[in-house]
């Protein structure tokens, strides 16, 4: 049982519940692009430690809990700790670059850095299995892409309240982070490399030609 991972999960618990009880808690620290841009950097973080519900704070961490294992056993608490929080700001960043100019824009939840880590665990282990609602078994890497390009499609159609911005924004932190930290994946597993970079490369071209 991981000290750090414990303590991210306590502090996700401990702060969401705060939340969760006090509505001008989950305003002042929530993420507001209006607030960002005025000044307040510091909730490109904090809103990282907040949740909409019970629901979502537990479905983001059981997600880390199945994940951050495989991270913390190759990487190293350090590199992980590096993977979770650099995948929460480029969540952030990501975020801000495609809403810069929606003052109103608002979200909170952990979901950046869960996926950034999950999408670091996918790149270290590509072979293992993932089970869709716990049963329908798919391979990690296949899961990986698909849920990108979701969120692609989430991120155009614009017909949820789900964070997709967030999501790939930490998926793509938890990508270059980790092949940073372990770059002899590019010749150990390079085709897994490539293919796990055919949904960031489709974003970035439909945000050059103005398609997202």
């Amino acid at each position: 049982m991981n000290i750090i991972l414990i303590g991210i999960i306590v502090a996700n618990v401990l702060i969401s519940w705060k939340g969760f009880e006090d509505y001008s808690f989950m305003r002042k620290y929530e993420f507001h692009v209006g607030s960002i841009r005025s000044g307040e950097q510091i909730r490109m973080l904090s809103s990282g430690f907040l949740h909409v519900d019970i629901m979502h704070l537990v479905f983001n961490m059981l997600t880390l809990w199945f994940f951050a294992p495989v991270v913390l056993g190759w990487l190293g608490n350090f590199s992980f700790v590096l993977v979770y929080f650099g995948s929460l700001i480029f969540g952030s960043l990501l975020t801000m670059v495609f809403h810069k100019n929606d003052y109103s824009y608002r979200a909170v939840g952990a979901s950046g850095a869960v996926t950034g880590v999950l999408y670091s665990a996918i790149l270290l282990q590509p072979d293992m299995m993932l089970g869709i609602f716990f049963v329908i078994p798919i391979p990690a890497y296949l899961f990986g892409i698909l849920y990108l390009l979701y969120s692609i499609y989430g991120m155009r159609a614009k017909n949820d309240n789900i964070g997709h911005t967030a999501h790939f924004g930490g998926a793509v932190g938890g990508y270059l982070i980790t092949l940073i930290k372990e770059p002899s994946l590019l010749t150990d597993h390079t085709m897994m490399v490539i293919l796990l970079a055919i949904p960031i490369v489709i974003l970035f071209v439909l945000a050059k030609l103005g398609k997202i």
